[in-house]
């Protein structure tokens, strides 16, 4: 399945399954492969601001780190993870440690009945889209903050005669530490930054495939929750369903379902000073006011409705389109994938849901298959911001463009190609995300309440070995990020790195890299930095 329908086929039912000729392209049977890889790297890296030729930054990296790839019969896995510790020169710099990482992973407790799911990252995120937008993270940075997301969950799937029943269940947390906006524009307050929640997923679905009638059915249900620690937030989502398929011809089936939603997000606010003022306390957060009554953020329920079409002309392509009425407006969403061969994927997703910071990076991560390869910046050691793979793909700028506590509406288009042919290895990643966020108009956080923001991107990765003994690598980034406070500037940031990478020994690489990053945030000076590394690692 594409991305889009593995996130939704319970939450939009059964009757999303591709129906007769539409059903995606069963996987080839898996050889069993294990493939294990450790390693450690010591590095000397060098940064240097361009806009004032006297600051230069010099330290030493000491990583290790740890690629993972399983395919069996009965488990799926793919593991990414670093821990870096950077020493530096300057008195003004502390030592700091980094980890980084991105896993999937799911197994078969009961063979085509019961299965478990997990998934992990960690990463960077920038806090305030007005500020600074930078990607090389080393030394005192502002506006950027280390994220974790961990999720796990069952699912089950079985029939029951003719019926297709299926169920999942998924509880996730997420962490962001705490680190300073930087510089804002001038009249410009900081957005209250997301801390941490746990959050759930629950949904099952019942239906019946075109046969035995001449159209395919489903009803369905679910519910999503999220607590939020920042503000006491709740987020809290039920929903009840029924879809149905019309099959027209072979290769193509119109769709359409109503249904039934209560959603309802709700916050604590903040505690006053004297003056009535919020109190932040001295991690850059609102304190939140524990005897506050609840205060309502959201509320929307009511009845729903999409239509659209699903087509399969063939074993490789597959398309869906779907047109309603969700949220109190219209809502487009849909899909699409093309992988002609084995060298070659696209896909495309068209996204529409309400959502918290926790749970989008759930379903984000949930979302990606368990066989992709992520990238690395060659100069930072941290992850890029697409993970590609032959059958799903996924960029998380849409997640990662901001840590605002608030609870929003997302909406948006992304897209991912992977081209491998005659040694080269590519993967372009664009995308548009919007968010419209809900707070109390009564509490701490009501200036963001209506705000909208947004956000383009476009990442392309690029690598080919050279022959037996070497190879390279070469990553372009660019993203525009608008705020959406009045008067608030645009920030627009673009960069490139590439890494030559030489086996000296069996197990031994020696890598020297390059990269130049910059951004623009109107109202101020433009900021330019070019790095270079030189390091050793060995692959046990």
């Amino acid at each position: 399945m594409t991305p889009y329908l593995t996130r939704n086929v319970l939450k939009y039912g059964a009757a999303m399954l591709p129906l007769l000729g539409l059903v995606a392209p069963v996987a080839e049977a898996r050889e069993r492969k294990a493939e294990v890889a450790p390693y450690i790297e010591i590095q000397q890296v060098l940064v240097a601001d361009l806009k004032d030729g006297s600051d230069v930054l010099t330290y030493t990296s000491v990583a290790a780190g740890i690629e993972t790839s399983l395919q069996t019969r009965g488990a799926e896995a793919q593991l990414n993870v670093r821990y870096e510790r950077r020493f530096f020169y300057q008195d003004n710099l502390g030592d700091d440690d980094v980890i980084t990482g991105l896993a999937r992973g799911s197994v078969q407790l009961v063979p085509n009945l019961l299965s478990l799911e997990a998934g992990g990252i960690a990463t960077r995120s920038r806090v305030d889209l007005r500020g600074a937008a930078p990607s090389n993270t080393v030394g005192n940075i502002d506006n950027v903050t280390q994220v974790y997301s961990v999720y796990a969950g069952p699912n089950l799937s079985t029939q029951v005669g003719a019926l297709d029943v299926n169920a999942n269940y998924r509880v996730g947390y997420t962490k962001i530490e705490n680190n300073s906006t930087g510089a804002l524009p001038a009249g410009q307050i900081p957005i209250d930054i997301f801390d941490d929640s746990v959050s759930h997923s629950a949904g099952v679905s019942v239906g019946m495939q075109p046969g035995d009638l001449p159209f395919g059915w489903s009803v369905s249900g679910g519910w999503e929750r999220e607590d939020g620690s920042q503000l006491d937030q709740r987020f809290e989502g039920k929903y009840a369903r029924a879809d149905v398929t019309v099959p027209v011809s072979s290769d193509l089936a119109l769709v359409g379902g109503v249904g039934y939603e209560d959603i309802e997000i709700s916050e604590r606010d903040a505690v006053r000073d004297i003056n009535g003022d919020p109190v932040i306390g001295d991690d850059g957060r609102l304190v939140t006011d524990e005897t506050s009554p609840r205060l309502l953020s959201y509320d929307q329920d009511g009845i729903f409705w999409d239509v659209g079409v699903l087509w399969r002309p063939s074993r490789r392509t597959s398309l869906e389109a779907r047109v309603g009425q969700r949220y109190g407006s219209e809502t487009y969403f849909g899909s699409f994938s093309y992988q002609p061969n084995q060298n070659t994927g696209l896909n495309i997703s068209v996204y529409d849901t309400v959502s918290g910071f926790g749970n989008l990076l759930n379903d984000n991560l949930a979302s990606l298959g368990t066989s992709f390869s992520s990238t690395r910046n060659p100069l930072s050691g941290e992850l890029n911001g697409c993970a590609f793979g032959q059958t799903s793909s996924l960029c998380f700028n849409d997640v990662l463009q901001s840590a605002a506590s608030s609870s929003f509406r997302a909406r948006g288009v992304n897209g991912q190609l992977t081209y491998n042919t005659g040694g080269w290895n590519s993967g372009l990643g664009v995308g548009y995300a919007r968010r419209s966020y809900f707070a109390s108009p009564l509490g701490a956080d009501a200036a963001v309440n209506g705000l909208v923001d947004q956000n383009y991107y476009a990442n392309l990765s690029v690598g080919r070995a050279l022959d037996t003994y070497s190879s390279f690598d070469a990553n372009v980034y660019a993203n525009l990020l608008d705020s959406g406070f009045v008067d608030a500037p645009n920030v627009f940031g673009l960069g490139a790195n590439a890494a030559y990478y030489r086996q000296i020994l069996p197990g031994l690489q020696g890598t020297a890299a390059v990269g130049l990053d910059s951004f623009q945030q109107d109202g101020f000076d433009s900021e330019i930095t070019a790095s270079a590394l030189l390091g050793l690692r060995y692959d046990f």
